[in-house]
């Protein structure tokens, strides 16, 4: 699947593809043939294009006679299915001269308004795509700390082992995101030491310092984040370990509870010569003895504070 973009009135804009050439072009899980025109005509390394549709790849800069190679990673749209667990994908950027091809894994929205508006050059949007990526996953991470939040109340009150499960997954999708988000500082700052030889104009420069920011922030705030909710797992399995204690000593006391009262109506059923045996309202007065007993054990229950 392809889309095509062109740059009209500072404005980028989606147009059929043409006969000529446009500014930006996404290609979108490319089939065989689309792969082998990449390769062929545009002479982009077939192992980079692999690694743009590679989940597991890392971020990186790579240098080609004709354009430069960039693999940054983003976060996957979550859905019900992944079971709390926040995925990353990759990007493949080849950056030319006069255009930008993008090969992404998945059909997923790459520009929002402001970036449609205010598209000037190639290499403009290609740092606005990665910018992108860092909004989307400080997106995913207030996402994760709400979360984890819901998580931890439902902990607190419950004793299933479910909930401390989908605690681990969020804490091992922050390990996936910290990693990715590293990563990709690395390609920014090498992106800025080779400002001068990839022809980035001030404007651009600007921007691009502004975007090493943001993701170090973005990278901090994932930090956080991870470390808090790894440092709070051993208090939450405490948790869940003491409310099993909590439920298995009421049902002590509940048993204890039961057992009195039958042990003064078992011996009221002896086979053998036992008081009372005449007496004519001998069944209520063994049950007032039962109650009593009964009410001491719940009695001694809260002097004891058990």
């Amino acid at each position: 699947m392809q889309r095509t973009y062109d740059i009209i009135d500072n404005k980028l804009t989606e147009v059929q593809g043409g006969p000529g050439p446009c500014m930006v072009t996404i290609y979108i899980n490319p089939t065989e043939s689309e792969r082998k025109h990449l390769i062929d005509d545009f002479k982009l390394d077939e192992h980079t294009l692999n690694s743009a549709l590679d989940p597991d790849e890392l971020s990186r800069l790579e240098f080609e006679p004709e354009h430069i190679a960039i693999i940054f990673k983003r976060p996957r749209s979550y859905s019900q299915k992944d079971l709390f667990l926040f995925r990353v994908a990759s990007t493949g950027a080849f950056l030319f001269k006069d255009r930008l091809i993008i090969v992404i894994s998945e059909d997923v929205p790459l520009f929002d308004s402001q970036q449609l508006i205010k598209a000037k050059t190639p290499a403009y949007i290609l740092i606005k795509l990665i910018y992108r990526s860092i909004f989307h996953f400080l997106e995913h991470l207030k996402i994760i700390s709400l979360v984890s939040d819901q998580l931890q109340d439902k902990i607190n009150k419950s004793m299933e082992n479910k909930h401390l499960i989908n605690l681990f997954t969020l804490e091992k999708s922050l390990v996936y995101y910290l990693n990715s988000i590293n990563s990709n500082g690395f390609v920014l700052e090498r992106l800025k030491l080779n400002a001068a030889k990839i022809g980035f104009a001030v404007e651009e420069l600007e921007f691009l310092d502004d975007t090493i920011i943001e993701n170090s922030q973005c990278y901090k705030q994932a930090e956080i984040y991870s470390n808090i909710l790894a440092g709070l797992m051993d208090a939450r399995v405490s948790i869940v370990s003491n409310n099993l204690n909590v439920l298995m000593k009421t049902l002590n006391i509940i048993t204890i509870a039961i057992m009195v009262p039958t042990l003064v109506v078992s011996a009221f059923s002896m086979n053998v010569a036992i008081p009372l045996q005449g007496h004519p309202r001998a069944f209520w007065i063994i049950m007032g003895f039962a109650v009593t007993s009964v009410m001491g054990v719940i009695y001694l229950w809260r002097m004891k504070r058990w």
